[in-house]
């Protein structure tokens, strides 16, 4: 099995997704836009992980390769491929299909809950991801999105609607940071330290490395419940 990801910046990589891809058996390539990568042809890939970033992805004046990368991740799509996006990666998803992304009513930075959205059909769409009810989840982000058409929304917050999104069997969109761990978190910490005045959904550094223990390894269990639904979908792409 063959999985992929796009890294927008040195400090965000895959967090506890390597781990899961090494344990399950996965060869692991990656496109670093910030150093010019090309980007490999989906129809190699099993499984895309699109990264998240600082950027926005209507910065395409100043990040040029946004409009290559877009166009990308709509063809590997387009070509089955399994393709999970985080944070900006979820933007990125949304984009290439055509959805708005724009600043949210507020920042959300920090430890909070989203709150799962019940499957309106389950007769007719029972094999939909599932979020819990509730789950306390790590966020960094100033922007969101519509929903593309055709998505189902699979999770909500109190500060950001369209937190999770799904599109056909094998696309997942989150908005947050299943795959935070202490390294990726000290990471994110120190090169946006500027962003980290509280606010009402935004929390302190401290508040952000200290909530660590309680609440990053639910959100990394989680993390691998989400891979392993996209390893089932990968899976049926690749011949007996």
């Amino acid at each position: 099995m063959r999985a992929h990801y796009l890294q927008h910046v040195p400090f965000e990589g895959l967090g506890s997704i390597e781990a899961w891809l090494h344990e399950a058996g996965y060869s692991i390539g990656v496109t670093r836009l910030f150093e010019g990568d090309a980007f490999p042809d989906p129809d190699d890939l099993d499984l895309l992980i699109v990264m998240g970033g600082p950027m926005s992805v209507n910065d395409e004046h100043r990040y040029p390769w946004l409009i290559q990368e877009k166009a990308f991740i709509r063809a590997a799509i387009d070509a089955g491929v399994a393709v999970l996006g985080v944070c900006l990666g979820a933007q990125l998803i949304a984009s290439a299909h055509g959805a708005p992304v724009y600043p949210n009513h507020a920042a959300e930075i920090g430890w909070f809950p989203i709150e799962g959205v019940a499957n309106s059909d389950p007769q007719a769409d029972p094999d939909a991801f599932s979020f819990p009810p509730a789950v306390t989840v790590l966020h960094w982000h100033g922007e969101t999105f519509d929903l593309p058409d055709g998505a189902r929304h699979l999770a909500r917050s109190a500060a950001c609607s369209n937190q999770a999104f799904q599109l056909g069997r094998g696309v997942l969109g989150l908005q947050f940071h299943l795959e935070a761990t202490d390294a990726l978190l000290q990471g994110f910490v120190e090169a946006d330290a500027a962003s980290l005045k509280p606010a009402g959904y935004v929390q302190s550094a401290e508040t952000i490395l200290g909530q660590a223990s309680d609440f990053m390894l639910p959100a990394q269990t989680l993390m691998g419940q989400v891979l392993a639904y996209l390893h089932r979908y990968a899976c049926t792409r690749v011949p007996a």
